[in-house]
């Protein structure tokens, strides 16, 4: 990859400025706030989580999503970000170890799928991590026959933002609902606790990194397996943490805004998207509050919505 090293000196001086928004593309100032004293460079302050919102203008292809290096910058620029190391490799390795064996989690519906341009973005990044390629996986409704997975020591877990006619929203902490032998038994409540899912054995404290799609999100829908490009938009962003209930949160925030844009007033979703509070407040799996969410903004800003 062509990309000019950043140095100690640029790293600091990024950790003391505030985020710009760039026009044109993503850019890296303020992206790796500084800590509170003793935390180190790049962390979260006490009490918060981190999550990174990274976006880019260039036009979205046929697949969905822009172009494949267009999204590796976003996916690079947003992990870097998120763990506050600004050479990509060594972000990167902070996530993922060479002794590893990583399960990528998608999501495979045909209307808004995760996209090839960011599974092929994570799994090129978890090669390079030093990671061999028969111990790297991508699947979905698979995951639970899939050998990669049954032995996984680290997954990833990707999907885009979408409303959903069981859960509200298509949500990271529901992509994981496929690790359970019958994903129907948990729309019980408007699937209240989808978060139980994460202390499964084939899941409990695995997941490294969590990206939740956000290039064309889907905000309204009737009914199941539903889908209208009219409910749709070119949002151009991923989100990034390590909590998937953060982002989750974060991704719901921008869906009730655009939902509030389009339709004049604060129109309730089909179904109640509770599990993400619930995620937090009953099952204690992350954060779901605004206020403890250190919400890092990168790049593109018209039409941010948060």
């Amino acid at each position: 990859m062509n990309r000019k090293p950043i140095t100690r000196r640029d790293f600091l001086k990024a950790a003391a400025a505030a985020p710009l928004a760039g026009a044109a593309r993503p850019v890296l100032r303020g992206a790796f706030p500084a800590g509170p004293a003793g935390s180190g460079a790049g962390a979260a302050p006490a009490g918060k989580v981190r999550v990174v919102l990274v976006r880019d203008p260039s036009p979205i292809g046929a697949g969905g999503a822009p172009p494949a290096e267009v999204v590796q910058r976003l996916l690079d620029d947003g992990v870097r970000a998120l763990v506050g190391e600004p050479d990509v490799a060594a972000a990167w390795r902070a996530l993922i170890k060479p002794e590893d064996t990583v399960g990528i989690k998608t999501n495979v519906w045909r209307y808004i799928p995760t996209t090839a341009e960011v599974e092929q973005g994570l799994k090129r990044r978890v090669l390079e991590a030093g990671v061999a390629a028969d111990r790297i996986a991508i699947d979905d409704r698979g995951v639970l026959r899939n050998p990669v997975f049954q032995n996984a020591t680290a997954l990833i877990n990707a999907r885009p933002m979408r409303s959903h006619h069981w859960a509200g929203v298509g949500s990271l902490i529901k992509n994981y609902i496929m690790f359970t032998p019958q994903p129907s038994a948990w729309h019980d409540d408007t699937c209240a606790d989808l978060a139980k899912i994460w202390f499964l054995p084939q899941v409990k404290d695995k997941t490294r990194l969590n990206v939740l799609v956000m290039f064309t999100p889907l905000f309204h829908g009737i009914g199941p397996h539903h889908y209208a490009k009219e409910y749709t938009w070119e949002y151009k962003g991923l989100i990034l943490s390590r909590d998937p209930v953060a982002a989750d949160a974060t991704g719901l925030r921008i869906i009730q805004a655009k939902r509030r844009e389009f339709f004049g007033d604060d129109r309730p979703l089909q179904m109640n998207p509770h599990h993400i509070a619930l995620a937090d407040t009953r099952h204690h799996l992350g954060v779901s509050d605004p206020a403890r969410i250190e919400l890092v903004k990168i790049g593109w800003s018209e039409g941010i919505l948060i």
